[in-house]
């Protein structure tokens, strides 16, 4: 019944927007930027609201039709006029080859590679790594002017601030609970088919684990359900702000510091890091000195932040059932430490220890394992 009429509303809604995209395909941006921030808090909700299995799919499957119907709307206008509506450069000429080599990668047996992905895992795969590419070239076919993307950056910064908005009354006035409690917990094992071992079956990211037994640190993760997501919307709204900041407004520059405040408390370091190097690559393309201020502001506030968030941090207690998990985990990983700033932090270790893992499968099996395969 759920299901049935999640559906029918889902179709209700969808075509007319197809046929919006269809019209005019730059509209799909704008509702990938509103869409895709509510998209993991809707989905947790429809499953908890007995939405399941083929007819969940179906409805998370939302994006990749708008951007097939934008794309087809695109070819269609290029079959009209005989030309592309861009100049091929090296990055497309790039972007084609990727394509084509992740078809040939979907084809080769497993065996030949040395992987082990099943037929789902190689389909998942594909459509991962050529939904980039497809959404590259609508970018790169879309004649946006220059009143247009001062409306996608507006947008993009409005919506920002609405998540960062929420994402501090959950981390301060939600406990957590609640999020135990929630559809997510279900949504993540059951659905998505993920194995957290975060407090109560939550992702990991979901909060800091200082090591203490009494406590842990909550971090922003707001309706993407994920720090990091949050932390990447916030970054990427920032520096296109700081981009047209001439254009931009008082109103834009209150939901800049909502959007502000709201990084620091998703407390990731690397967000913040790409934060200070788009700058740079900003003060390099509009050939200004001031980006690089903001960029070494942001290492500087980025090094102290990592000492002040623990005390200020909003805290939430773990449950006996964490508390053998959490020994369990520790004793499997001697050595770890709480400090935000030591080498030997999980999170900081987890993906030193992967980038090491990565390199060495690049230098000693540089050919891959084929797609549906990690490392």
């Amino acid at each position: 019944m759920a299901s049935g009429l999640a559906l029918a509303v889902y179709g209700l809604l969808l075509v007319p927007g197809v046929v919006l995209v269809w019209r005019k395909p730059v509209l799909a941006l704008y509702a990938w930027v509103v869409g895709l921030a509510a998209h993991n808090a809707v989905m947790a909700a429809l499953y908890g609201a007995g939405v399941r299995g083929g007819a969940l799919t179906a409805i998370q499957a939302w994006k990749e039709i708008l951007l097939a119907v934008a794309l087809a709307r695109v070819a269609v206008e290029v079959l009209r006029a005989r030309r592309l509506p861009f100049d091929v450069h090296v990055t497309d000429v790039l972007a084609v080859a990727f394509a084509l080599l992740v078809c040939l990668y979907a084809v080769i047996p497993q065996d030949w590679l040395g992987g082990s992905a099943d037929r789902e895992a190689v389909g998942l795969a594909l459509k991962h790594d050529l939904v980039p590419v497809a959404a590259y070239f609508l970018g790169r076919s879309l004649i946006v002017s220059a009143a247009e993307l001062v409306r996608l950056v507006w947008t993009l910064i409005g919506a920002a601030a609405i998540v960062a908005a929420l994402g501090l009354v959950d981390v301060f006035f939600i406990p957590i609970s609640w999020w135990r409690d929630s559809a997510v917990v279900d949504y993540f094992h059951k659905h998505l088919g993920y194995d957290y071992q975060g407090t109560g079956g939550l992702p990991e990211n979901f909060i800091y684990n200082t090591g203490s037994e009494d406590h842990f640190l909550r971090r922003l993760v707001s309706v993407f359900l994920g720090p990091l997501a949050s932390a990447y919307m916030f970054v990427v709204a920032l520096l296109l702000g700081a981009a047209l900041w001439r254009r931009m407004r008082l109103l834009a520059a209150l939901c800049a510091l909502v959007v502000v405040v709201a990084l620091l408390f998703t407390f990731s370091r690397s967000s913040l890091l790409a934060l200070a190097a788009g700058f740079v690559v900003l003060a390099f393309v509009a050939r200004r000195w001031w980006p690089v201020a903001v960029a070494v502001a942001t290492l500087a506030v980025s090094a102290a932040w990592v000492h002040v968030f623990p005390h200020i941090a909003p805290q939430g207690e773990w449950t006996q059932q964490d508390l053998v998990q959490q020994r369990n985990i520790a004793k499997q990983k001697p050595g770890a430490s709480g400090s935000a700033g030591s080498i030997n932090e999980p999170s900081i270790r987890s993906h030193w220890i992967s980038l090491r893992e990565g390199v060495r499968t690049v230098v000693h099996h540089p050919q891959g394992y084929g797609l549906g395969n990690a490392g």
